[in-house]
């Protein structure tokens, strides 16, 4: 189920647009200020972002350029002012649709289907979470954009934990995973080995990581 924040000042429409797309069998979230949005973006996963440009704390343009530099979801802009040049820079700021004021449900609910169906094909070949992204086909690592070099193994590692994000991986399975890829047999010290050098290359503080968490007795797992 897809999770779509829409962060609107106009809270009769917010909760209008709330209630259709519930409908449709999607999780939504309110929020009518830039920094409500902001907060909501960092405690949830979100999969779909619908973002009015004129908001009373700053600017929806200002928000989206903020937010791709970070993360990478769709974002579709809520505007009354559709003129060529609010759209070109609405696009520059990494917008994927418009939506003009007022407008039918019915179109926004099949714009929102269509990007995401899009989305979702681009997703299996790119796995984007907080500050990490892992393009599959490359296999390439990029922290804040920033390439990051891992050895094969901890490549592997990382990409087997990525396509398993919030579910526990046991010791166990990590290793037969690994077994299989090198040809060559992986012991608890390697894989504890590895899981510490990735951790040094992708986390802010290696001693608290937000990436990779250990789970006690158990594993690891990908965010929370």
């Amino acid at each position: 189920m897809k999770n779509i924040l829409i962060i609107e000042d106009d809270r009769m429409l917010n909760k209008g647009v709330a209630f259709a797309l519930k409908k449709e069998g999607y999780n939504t979230m309110c929020a009518y200020t830039k920094e409500e949005g902001k907060k909501l973006i960092q405690q949830n996963e979100v999969d779909f972002l619908l973002l009015d440009i004129g908001l009373p704390d700053g600017s929806g343009l200002d928000l989206c350029n903020e937010i791709k530099e970070k993360i990478d979801f769709p974002i579709v802009f809520f505007t009354a002012n559709d003129t060529e040049e609010d759209m070109i820079k609405g696009f520059e700021s990494g917008c994927d649709d418009y939506i003009s004021k007022p407008f039918s449900i019915e179109v926004l609910k099949f714009k929102i289907n269509a990007i995401l169906k899009r989305s979702d094909i681009h997703s299996k070949k790119l796995f984007v979470y907080k500050d990490l992204k892992i393009d599959f086909d490359a296999k390439r690592v990029y922290k804040r954009n920033e390439e990051i070099r891992l050895s094969a193994t901890e490549y592997k590692l990382l990409e087997i934990l990525c396509k398993n994000k919030g579910r526990a991986m046991t010791k166990e399975i990590l290793l037969d995973k690994l077994w299989d890829y090198n040809g060559n047999y992986v012991d608890d010290n390697t894989l504890s080995v590895n899981i510490r050098r990735i951790r040094k290359k992708i986390e802010d503080d290696s001693k608290n990581p937000e990436y990779i968490i250990t789970l006690f007795g158990i594993g690891y797992t990908l965010g929370e």
